[in-house]
């Protein structure tokens, strides 16, 4: 298959990973690859005049002997044509020497793409082509991936982009006629390529498309955001100021709601839900009552979030300068404006940006190669935590169905088709952001909830503590604060949270309440004596194995204690990722964004020295998945893990890949290349054994360092997705703990047992979020190496390995 790539629309951080992705694992699967420069314009132009390949390749009497003695024929046949750095340097259009003028639709190799994910925007251009939304356009396009041979087209752009391709994709036997007609093309060029191949990939960062739930370069973009408002916060706070700040989203309000939940804001502004209205009060009154109440509780700052395409329910556009005018003249609010715009757009993509275009840079190459005429035309998506493929018309169709509610008014419908992630973000946004003036529930439902942070710090347990607070004090609750765990606990160093004082915790990292190892079985009967003693009525555990072990203990125990017979919930909060059968936790993001900033900085540092290795060390315990996904995120070459383990085979044999690909490298452009290893990967070969045993063995062609990341990658200032994720989790916990309490209190007399289900773990699960009773997760639990027993993320430990040649060159 002869596979082509372009991107189309508007850029966004993450294309460049696609491409990557694409290329290389199209690479692998025996694929030759190109790249379409300036999107669908470029396909239109084609390539006009003569251009030299000049493929550096080894021949097979140089190329490295794979163990079986074969020759690993692709990936060397493919390694590079000589244009990479014209793409990546932006000078493909210049007039002397070596130049892609005229040139759109390029061939390129293995290292043509090499550190192009850490890239922003998209390298091989992108526009919006007129020509190509006509008859003649689309003709003159398939001639032109005729001309070269290819039959198989992944584009990656937004709803337009990928409406153009099924367009493309429908009329391509009538447009291969037309060709033969015209005598363009010969019978035998028109039977081979009787079928194109189409696959979509959507890159946005407004996160617009229905049928997943997130898109390429939207978390980059909520970042920059996030980023933005963080560094207002202060200065609104010293001077007692309001902000309005206006971001992109002209027909979904993804990055303002997303932004309002991560950043804390007091009131947002979204196309699918216009601020709602009663007769007699405007939309202006709603909001003005809204940020006086938070103001007369004490709160120095106003923050207000408007996506560009918000309107009220009239849909009537509303503004960001008028927004500030009403701020200022009704409640005399010292108010500015920031109007972010294209800021949004740049910058290196985050760690997220990274994984998933490159996961669904592989689901595209296999929806490529296992297209038929009959099969539909797929867009590759996501579901929480599952790569997805969906028939790319009904995606789209159902986009522009969001549009038209809108447009027809019916907002609720609107609603309704955006992703559960953002109905339930929107619900938490106003459960979070408002000060309401009557408790929700009656008296007899209301609980004293002890929230408990364990074992280390995560970014996004104080977000977590602060919805549920919130969300306690909205209802009628008692939030309890439980100060250094368990210890605490038994020091009765415990108080009661307000509204405004956990108002700022949304960016804080670390544990505002204070976190250690202890468990509860330390004094099994004097932590039961202080839950009677404090009345707690439920239980809200945020922490790693340590709090899932607490949990187990706490469940066990009430066989012999009362106090201990309360619904009980635990939310994942561990930069290594290892409570049993949840793929996420919070923190683990906040940490992989920590650990790419530090290796692109590294890998800078070894590219400059031309022939540098550096050995990175990463936290996460006797768990893999900080490294493996920090390598897949940061392109490592290799990677060690606990659960594989490692020894003097596997490190010879990585000295041997190491040296066949530093002498593939084109002679004085070698690139500096990391090796992620987890600290508990061997007692042996410890980070400065295979340090030392990397430079003795790389002779002249590599050296090597090292670098031990420790404790960074806990601290710093929690991600965006941490911090909406933790949101959003929190409140599920609350319902949870809700829910199971109303059950009690309809148990006849006094004593209450609580059921076994009424302790569980909150997980994410492929595209589903699960309770899962502890007593359950138990069975699934390594306890000794605390760890779950399958490893889930295993097969993108292959995959990271996979992309830096390492089986195929062996």
């Amino acid at each position: 298959m002869k596979l082509a790539v372009l991107t189309s629309g508007g850029d966004s951080a993450g294309m460049n990973a696609v491409v990557r992705a694409i290329v290389k694992i199209g690479i692998l699967r025996g694929c030759e690859t190109w790249i379409v420069r300036e999107g669908y314009e470029g396909l239109v132009k084609g390539n006009t005049q003569a251009h030299a390949i000049h493929a550096d390749l080894p021949t097979v009497a140089t190329a490295p002997k794979r163990a079986h003695g074969g020759v690993s024929t692709n990936l060397i046949q493919n390694l590079r044509f000589g244009d990479g750095d014209l793409l990546r340097d932006g000078t493909g259009d210049h007039h002397h020497g070596r130049t892609l003028k005229g040139h759109y639709i390029v061939r390129v190799g293995w290292d043509d793409v090499r550190g192009w994910f850490a890239e922003g925007g998209t390298l091989i251009g992108t526009a919006r082509s007129a020509t190509f939304r006509t008859p003649e356009g689309r003709l003159s396009a398939a001639h032109n991936l005729i001309k070269e041979g290819i039959d198989a087209l992944a584009v990656c752009g937004g709803d337009g982009s990928l409406t153009g391709a099924d367009v493309f994709r429908s009329e391509w036997p009538s447009l291969v006629s037309q060709l033969l007609a015209q005598g363009k093309i010969t019978e035998e060029q028109a039977q081979k390529h009787g079928h194109l191949k189409i696959v979509g990939l959507v890159g946005s960062i407004d996160n617009d498309m229905s049928m997943t739930d997130l898109t390429i370069g939207a978390p980059t973009a909520l970042h920059r955001i996030c980023e933005a408002i963080d560094n207002i916060n202060s200065t609104a706070t010293s001077h007692s100021r309001a902000f309005v700040l206006e971001v992109m989203g002209r027909h979904c309000g993804w990055l303002a709601l997303l932004a309002g939940v991560s950043s804390g804001a007091d009131f947002i502004f979204i196309p699918e839900r216009p601020p709602e209205t009663v007769p007699g009060r405007s939309w202006e009154d709603e909001m003005c009552e809204a940020i006086q109440r938070h103001r007369q509780a004490g709160k120095r700052k106003t923050i207000v979030i408007v996506a560009e395409g918000a309107h009220d329910a009239d849909l009537e556009p509303i503004r960001a300068e008028y927004v500030k005018d009403v701020l200022s003249e009704r409640l005399g609010l010292d108010t500015r404006v920031t109007t972010l715009g294209h800021t949004q757009r740049g910058g290196r993509p985050c760690a997220f940006d990274r994984i998933l275009p490159t996961l669904q840079g592989e689901e595209a190459v296999k929806a490529l190669l296992e297209a038929t005429p009959d099969t539909p035309s797929y867009m590759i998506g996501v579901r929480e935590n599952k790569i997805t493929r969906v028939p790319l018309m009904e995606a789209v169709a159902m986009t522009r169905a969001v549009a038209d509610a809108i447009a027809a008014k019916d907002f609720a419908k609107a609603m309704s088709m955006r992703d559960p992630e953002f109905y339930q973000s929107l619900e938490g946004f106003v459960a979070t952001s408002t000060l309401f003036t009557e408790k929700q529930l009656p008296h007899h439902r209301r609980m004293r909830v002890a929230i408990m942070h364990m074992g280390a710090p995560a970014g996004g347990m104080n977000a977590a503590t602060r919805a549920a607070v919130r969300y306690c004090i909205k209802q009628g609750h008692r939030p309890l604060a439980v100060h250094n765990g368990f210890r605490g606990l038994l020091d009765d160093n415990i108080h009661e949270l307000s509204w405004l004082g956990v108002d700022s915790w949304t960016s804080r990292g670390g544990s505002e309440l204070g976190t250690n190892r202890t468990l509860p079985d330390v004094d099994l009967g004097a932590v039961a004596a202080r839950f009677q003693e404090h009345n707690f009525h439920a239980l809200m555990l945020i922490g790693g194995f340590e709090a899932f072990n607490a949990l187990l203990i706490l469940e066990d125990g009430r066989k012999h204690y009362p106090a201990f017979h309360i619904p009980m919930a635990h939310l994942p909060a561990t930069i290594s990722n290892n409570v049993p059968m949840t793929e996420y936790s919070l923190g683990s993001d906040t940490s992989l964004n920590a650990l790419v900033d530090a290796c692109d900085s590294i890998k800078q540092s070894a590219s400059a020295s031309r022939n540098r290795v550096f050995v990175v060390e990463t936290q996460g315990g006797k768990c893999g998945y900080l490294a493996t996904m920090g390598a897949l995120a940061t392109g490592a070459s290799i990677v060690y893990t606990p659960e594989e383990g490692m020894n003097l085979d596997t490190l010879r044999r990585d000295v041997k890949f190491l040296n066949i690909r530093y002498g593939l490298d084109a002679k004085g452009k070698s690139e500096g290349r990391l090796v992620i290893r987890n600290e508990c990967s061997s007692t042996v070969y410890t980070t400065d054994v295979i340090t030392k045993m990397f430079k003795e063995e790389g002779g002249n062609l590599f050296d090597a360092r090292s670098a031990s990341l420790g404790h960074t990658l806990q601290g710093g200032i929690p991600s965006p997705m941490d911090r909406a994720r933790a949101a959003r989790l929190s409140l599920r916990c609350m319902a949870f703990l809700e829910d199971h309490h109303d059950a009690l209190q309809k148990q006849d007399g006094k004593v209450k047992q609580a059921p076994p289900e009424s302790a569980a773990v909150i997980t994410i699960q492929k595209s589903a979020l699960e309770w899962v009773p502890v007593q359950e997760m138990v069975q699934h639990a390594d306890m000794k190496n605390r760890r779950g027993k399958t490893a889930w993320w295993k097969e993108i430990k292959d995959l990271t390995e996979a992309l830096a040649g390492r089986p195929d060159l062996l």
